[in-house]
């Protein structure tokens, strides 16, 4: 499913116009993508949690030459399901 998906489905069972729902759609991740740049933890009930994390420094390979590199550390976005998404049948 991609983002075109999620407005389309908006869509029908709204009945919402297309330009609203995408835009209702890009307001919704346009503020999740702030609140992450920020470090907070979003939340949703039932579906789970985002969260900024830190990531360590690694060693890598290039895949072409073999040469070992540096991965400097950084932070990165993870995701934990919440228990409803989990018990997915």
């Amino acid at each position: 499913m991609i983002k075109l998906d999620i407005i389309q489905e908006l869509v029908e069972k709204t009945g919402l116009s297309k330009s609203k729902a995408e835009l209702a759609v890009e307001t919704v991740f346009g503020c999740m993508k702030h609140a992450l740049e920020q470090g907070h933890r979003i939340e949703l009930r039932g579906f789970g949690v985002f969260q900024v994390r830190p990531r360590k420094t690694g060693m890598g390979r290039n895949p072409r030459t073999g040469v070992e590199v540096q991965i400097p550390p950084g932070k990165t976005v993870r995701f934990k399901p919440g228990k409803e998404l989990q018990s997915m049948d």
